[in-house]
């Protein structure tokens, strides 16, 4: 299942050993092709592997989104990672989900300018109104012990996308032409690691920072105005009421 696809030396033309010192990770797994990078990690970790290990393939085959929706994964053309937290305190899922989404957000305007990303709860990354990379984090818990979330981000990067999501979907590539896959990883893995040690709820800091970079369907009749402590999405109807949402509609 995890590693099937077979373990690789270089990932565009770095060994592991540089990809782990260039992203702060404990480890690396690097992978040619693999079913989904999320299964590999919660392997890793059922196994015992430390926090810190960084899952990368060149290509995934059944890489999954939100809702059981599958995401595409072409060999070369993104980044599908997945990140292995271990935190010191159960975090509110969806807490854990917008500050990954804030990372991410993050490293792209870092690695690749005029991006000009967004964030379409709960964790879409938008960049010229279209989709150009989701989060999904998985958890692992038995009661209140140690567990593990196997955080797994899918970016495009480079193109051409297929035709069927040609319409809606983006690679950074298109705004930003001279981004590189190991650009985004150094700014993106960094700034995964320290999630693991933050409270369970998002601080008010967290929360503004998400409405600052909240992305609004044109022509939507509802007024996103933010998230609360848990991560949960606040949207005011027409009518003026307040509706709290932990699940897409």
């Amino acid at each position: 299942m995890g590693d099937a696809g077979g373990v690789i030396a270089r990932y565009d033309g770095l060994d592991a050993e540089s990809l782990r010192e260039r992203t702060g990770a404990t480890a690396i797994v690097l992978l040619e092709s693999v079913g989904s990078v999320l299964d590999v990690a919660h392997e890793r970790a059922a196994a015992g592997a430390a926090a810190g290990l960084l899952v990368l393939a060149d290509r995934q085959t059944a890489g999954r989104g939100r809702q059981g929706r599958s995401w595409q994964s072409p060999a070369g053309a993104g980044i599908y990672l997945a990140a292995l937290l271990r935190p010191r305190v159960r975090p509110f899922s969806g807490a854990i989900a917008v500050r990954v989404g804030l990372a991410l957000v993050a490293a792209v305007e870092e690695a690749a300018p005029g991006a000009s990303p967004w964030l379409k709860w709960p964790n879409d990354l938008i960049v010229a109104s279209r989709k150009a990379g989701g989060v999904l984090c998985e958890a692992r818990w038995s009661g209140a012990s140690q567990g593990w979330i196997a955080v797994g981000i899918g970016v495009n990067v480079r193109g051409p996308l297929a035709p069927d999501v040609a319409g809606t979907a983006i690679a950074l590539g298109e705004v930003s032409p001279a981004l590189t896959r190991v650009a985004l990883l150094e700014a993106l893995a960094p700034r995964l690691w320290p999630l693991a040690d933050r409270p369970s709820a998002l601080s008010e800091d967290e929360r503004e920072a998400f409405r600052r970079r909240q992305w609004v369907v044109p022509g939507s009749v509802e007024e996103p105005v933010g998230v609360d402590g848990d991560g949960a999405l606040l949207v005011r109807a027409p009518d003026g009421s307040l509706d709290r949402r932990v699940m897409p509609v």
